[in-house]
């Protein structure tokens, strides 16, 4: 085939494509492509060729950003991370980075972002820049997944960094932080970021309301300042019911309850986020005075949470555990709220469960469950399947706190067991000490 014939079938003038083949013109990214439709070859036959393309002539990122853009779109990340060792032998490039890997991960390229981040850190590791918490802070969320364990590795990693984020990454990164130990029961910690969140919003929401205008080129949070003095009430009262402390949960709650008291705003979004604070004050009040020991408001409580649908799940599986703690006979709220166990919705108007939350609550109310069947002296076979049924999902989301628990259950109830459910709980033992070795290796691997 002559040059004009391919020029014609791929779309390139000839004289361009002449050029390209005597290697007197870089080819572009565009070009790249038009050349391997032309020949009939999938589009990334030449992806590998071209990484020394990009590097043969003066290096141009108007090239190498579409590249990157389209390795990362084929999931080539192999050929991002060659990319991006190339660029970084020249500090220069190390913005530019920085800059795809905002737009990489807006755009939902997540693992390739994560190469561009963890480049960009690698490079700045000495600094002390914004550049590099940010950095930090995308690579957190993005190794944020089900195993607890792993979340609770690279929280405390980058636990080091939150504090040189701007005011406005730092309240979001902080909620992203309490999520991640509340998921491990790490209460007390919880309640330190949560008087830290409360520290920042307070300071800026004075600032704010004492301000007439926003500056230009002023970081917004992703939800309004008040949300997040809320929500740092809401995670102090939460830390500590958690810890048994219900009296000072309930102080919490009174605060996060009425903030219409002192929100400014009046807006509908304003209206819906205190609103909706007003009515979880609610439930916890209800909830607290229940696992005081005040089991008189207990159908009360049910009969409120029963209009807040997206919350049936996680109150039934507190009310579990108050029948546990006071000996009550709550059959008739489990059956009058079957079908939202375990509730499939992570969403609620202003407030999210993230499915590694829910999935972590639905293991404990599994083994709670399982307890109170006990307790009840009903069905202890459907109660062992109860517990291994919750030993599953723990070692799914690697749980160790849930884990334990149904181990400890299962062992005191394995007589009620029969040889089914005692084989199925060898094969469980056997994935348990599976993590436990893995466990002993990325310990290990960290020293």
């Amino acid at each position: 085939m002559i040059h004009s014939q391919f020029a014609d079938i791929s779309g390139i003038n000839s004289g361009t494509l002449s050029r390209i083949l005597q290697g007197n013109k870089p080819i572009s990214m565009r070009q790249l492509i038009a050349i391997t439709a032309g020949m009939g070859l999938p589009e990334d036959y030449f992806f590998e060729d071209y990484i020394e393309e990009c590097f043969s002539f003066l290096i141009s990122i108007r090239r190498i950003r579409p590249f990157i853009f389209r390795c990362a779109e084929l999931d080539r990340l192999e050929y991002v991370e060659q990319i991006v060792n190339r660029l970084l032998e020249d500090l220069s490039y190390v913005s530019v980075l920085f800059d795809m890997a905002e737009e990489l991960f807006s755009n939902n390229r997540r693992l390739a972002a994560r190469i561009l981040y963890k480049g960009v850190s690698e490079a700045e590791k000495y600094q002390h820049s914004e550049r590099l918490a940010l950095c930090q802070y995308r690579l957190f969320l993005i190794e944020l997944g089900d195993d607890l364990e792993e979340n609770l590795r690279a929280a405390t990693q980058f636990e080091l960094y939150v504090n040189r984020l701007d005011e406005a990454d730092q309240l979001e990164a902080l909620k992203q932080l309490m999520h991640v130990f509340g998921m491990v029961h790490k209460w007390p910690k919880v309640d330190a970021l949560a008087k830290e969140m409360h520290r920042i919003a307070t300071i800026q929401y004075e600032l704010q309301c004492r301000s007439e205008r926003i500056e230009e080129g002023q970081k917004l949070t992703e939800r309004p300042l008040y949300y997040y003095i809320l929500y740092a009430y809401l995670a102090r009262a939460t830390a500590s019911e958690e810890c048994g402390d219900y009296n000072r949960a309930l102080t919490f709650v009174d605060l996060y309850a009425n903030g219409e008291s002192w929100v400014q705003e009046k807006d509908e979004e304003a209206s819906q986020i205190v609103g909706q604070f007003a009515e979880w004050g609610v439930a916890n009040t209800y909830l607290y005075r229940l696992m005081s020991g005040e089991v008189e408001v207990l159908n009360e409580y049910a009969d409120y949470i029963a209009s807040q649908e997206d919350e049936i799940f996680i109150a039934v599986r507190h009310i579990v555990q108050a029948a546990n703690l006071y000996g009550l006979n709550v059959d008739s709220i489990l059956e009058r709220f079957a079908a939202y166990i375990p509730y499939q919705s992570d969403k609620t108007e202003f407030g999210e469960y993230k499915p590694a939350i829910l999935k972590e609550s639905y293991a404990q109310f599994l083994s709670d469950l399982a307890v109170y069947r006990f307790n009840q002296s009903k069905d202890t076979i459907t109660a062992i399947k109860l517990v291994l049924e919750g030993l599953n999902i723990s070692i799914t989301i690697n749980s160790g706190k849930n884990i334990i628990t149904c181990m400890t259950l299962f062992e005191q109830y394995r007589d009620c067991a029969d040889l089914e459910a005692k084989e199925k709980y060898k094969k469980l033992s056997s994935e348990v000490q599976r993590l436990n070795a893995k466990k002993s290796v990325v310990l290990l691997d960290s020293m």
